[in-house]
């Protein structure tokens, strides 16, 4: 077991610590800040670049695919090759796929510009790595605490923001917005993160790189169009018995490999894994309400349960929970240092369900489903900084990248289940509004069961990581 006291001091650096951080937490929230950039315009992207809606939906999940399988490969890359170079390049992949997007007028552009974008989201598990690299031992939980909740805040944050853009400006002013913010990024990394000596200089595996992407584009894109195409449907299923049958074989290619993508007998050591399996439940559960309180939010109040705010109105609603991630990401950091990494994630996964059962009692105004949305971000700003913490303690030095990154896949995977399961849910108990099958307010309850359980689940796998110096 890797003890963070490996790395007792932090690198030189021409400047001060803390503007080091401030640059990371800054790069990190403008890779997290594409999650959620296209949703306000969503709606009418099939009029905007003349195509189907069904296509059109992929300016998302080319975005969530793109990042997931990017992640992993780009903590890899980080070990080998060194975390300052990986970043920089991740924020250049931002400006390009940015400016691609900002100029596209039709759909093939716009989705290549947003995979890159997607692509760029690499910088986030790369400079959670390198807070140990360079902020000072006492202030690591802090730190690594400010730098994941960046990923939660950027989501949240992003929402009124683009929807802010959209209505005032144009659609393309979104991405020009997100182009001046990456070249900020990119010459704040290329100038002020120190170059660290972390190179372990050996052949990438290439091998290992197409199978993991492979297997999971598939598996996902089943998962994530099956309530579209239709469960049972050979495409879903296709998609995603292939994809498992790919990351299978690709897992066989690892474990024999004399230096693979990434290193599945350190991930299947059990404080590893089981925060690893805990990221999947605590994704859901993040994700989830970030799908369906905005919908709720949004729907007439003709319904009966519907509360009729604007997409910009349901933004600003949305708004506060990402400023309690960020709130709540130095309490985590308290928390971690007083009863350790395992303990403070089990606490931010049942915060976050007791959010979902707030809303589940509450949603007839706008501030109560806000209150439910409060407490829950309130646990993803606990959580989300207490499974980096949980990698890094475990994972050799030479490994912390891709460590990191495949916990942030974990996360990924989590969120495409939600927004399939949510998805499903909300199609499956639909009325009739003006000629047109909505959910019904049974379906919203449901989700929230299904959001608390999940998170229930992931604190329950967080007690199971072994405590700090047991015998796994």
């Amino acid at each position: 077991m890797h003890s963070p006291s490996a790395v007792d001091a932090p690198v030189e650096t021409r400047f001060p610590p803390i503007a080091v951080i401030l640059v990371l937490c800054f790069g990190s929230l403008a890779g997290a800040l594409m999650q959620s950039l296209v949703i306000p315009i969503q709606s009418e992207l099939p009029q905007l670049l003349n195509t189907a809606p069904g296509n059109a939906s992929w300016a998302v999940t080319a975005t969530l695919l793109a990042a997931a399988v990017t992640m992993p490969v780009t903590g890899r890359l980080a070990d080998l090759y060194g975390k300052k170079k990986v970043m920089v390049a991740s924020a250049g992949i931002l400006v390009v796929g940015s400016i691609v997007a900002a100029l596209s007028s039709s759909l093939a552009p716009f989705l290549a510009g947003r995979a890159l974008q997607g692509m760029a989201m690499g910088y986030i598990p790369v400079a959670i790595s390198m807070v140990r690299e360079v902020a000072p031992v006492e202030k690591r939980a802090t730190a690594t605490a400010a730098v994941s909740a960046t990923l939660g805040v950027g989501g949240a944050l992003g929402l009124p923001l683009a929807a802010w853009i959209a209505q005032d400006y144009s659609w393309h002013a979104l991405f020009w917005f997100s182009a001046v913010l990456a070249a900020v990024v990119f010459v704040a990394t290329l100038v002020v993160i120190p170059k660290v000596h972390d190179e372990h200089p050996a052949r990438i595996d290439v091998v290992g790189v197409i199978g993991l992407a492979v297997g999971l584009v598939s598996a996902l894109i089943g998962v994530s169009k099956g309530s579209e195409w239709g469960w049972s449907d050979g495409r879903t299923i296709g998609a995603i018995v292939g994809g498992l049958v790919v990351l299978l074989l690709w897992g066989w290619f690892e474990l024999r490999h004399h230096d693979p993508l990434v290193d599945l007998r350190t991930s299947a050591h059990p404080p590893v894994l089981f925060t690893n399996l805990a990221a999947v439940l605590i994704g859901f559960g993040m994700m989830a309400q970030s799908i369906v309180l905005p919908q709720l939010l949004q729907m007439p109040e003709e319904t009966g349960f519907g509360l009729g705010q604007t997409i910009l109105q349901a933004g600003l609603w949305m708004a506060p929970g990402g400023l309690m991630m960020m709130f709540f990401a130095p309490v985590s950091s308290r928390l971690i240092t007083s009863v350790g990494a395992r303990i403070t994630l089990s606490v931010g996964a049942t915060v976050i369900a007791v959010g979902y059962l707030v809303t589940l009692f509450l949603m007839s105004a706008p501030w109560e489903l806000m209150l439910g949305s409060l407490v829950a971000c309130a646990g993803v700003g606990i959580g989300y900084a207490a499974m980096p913490t949980l990698i890094l303690e475990n994972v050799p030095e030479s490994e912390s990248g891709s460590g990191v990154g495949l916990n942030a896949l974990m996360r990924s995977v989590g969120t495409t289940i939600a927004g399939a399961v949510m998805a499903a849910v909300l199609t499956s108990k639909t009325v009739d509004f003006a000629g047109v099958a909505i959910p019904d307010k049974g379906a919203f309850q449901l989700c929230f069961i299904i959001g608390a359980g999940a998170a229930f689940a992931g604190a329950m796998v967080a007690l199971l990581v072994p405590r700090q110096g047991s015998k796994a």
